[in-house]
């Protein structure tokens, strides 16, 4: 896929582990929509490491929550082991089909593609890292950031912390407590 083609889409999930023996799997939700994005029938392009052996797109059979998990089935991949080759895959949607009417006016809503690459900086303006990552979670959701020293970090994603994000200078501004980037080098 190009570089063109990679700006174009949207990073809805990555794929976990199978469930079952009918070709379910797990994901790790990336998107603020689930219940409208994993409709059957919707076809998702992919991005898996190169000779795996996964479909350029994979197109939704089913999905259902089972204990607060989403478990996503696709009509390319009938079972288990077909469920196995997919784990580690991002599923992505073309920008155009990504947005809805409540994206546009949400002004404090990103997607990971856009904040990985950011720099991180403090507020007085010095580089702390990059951001590597977004890991969502029900109550909050984790900036993964590289830091000079290569560790990795993980920042609470709310105002308090992270009062600036701005995509277009390619920064995203982080005020953290004391002792927090000290964690990750434990």
């Amino acid at each position: 896929m190009s570089t063109d083609d990679e700006i174009q889409d949207r990073l809805v999930a990555r794929i976990g582990k199978p469930h079952g023996i009918r070709g379910e799997v797990t994901v790790q939700v990336h998107t603020d929509d689930p219940h409208d994005r994993f409709v059957p029938g919707a076809v998702f392009t992919t991005r898996a490491p190169a000779g795996s052996g996964v479909p350029r797109e994979l197109t939704l059979a089913a999905a259902r929550l089972h204990r607060d998990i989403w478990l996503l089935a696709f009509e390319e991949i009938p079972d288990r082991t077909g469920a196995e080759s997919l784990r580690g895959t991002t599923l992505h949607l073309r920008a155009d089909d990504a947005v809805d009417e409540t994206d546009e006016g949400d002004e404090n809503s990103w997607y990971e593609d856009e904040l990985v690459g950011l720099t991180a900086v403090d507020p007085a303006g010095e580089t702390i890292g990059a951001v590597s990552g977004l890991l969502t979670g029900a109550a909050q959701d984790l900036l993964v950031v590289t830091l000079q020293d290569g560790t990795e970090a993980m920042v609470p994603f709310v105002a308090a912390i992270v009062p600036e994000v701005d995509i277009e200078a390619g920064r995203v501004v982080i005020d953290a407590p004391p002792g927090l980037f000290d964690l990750a080098r434990e």
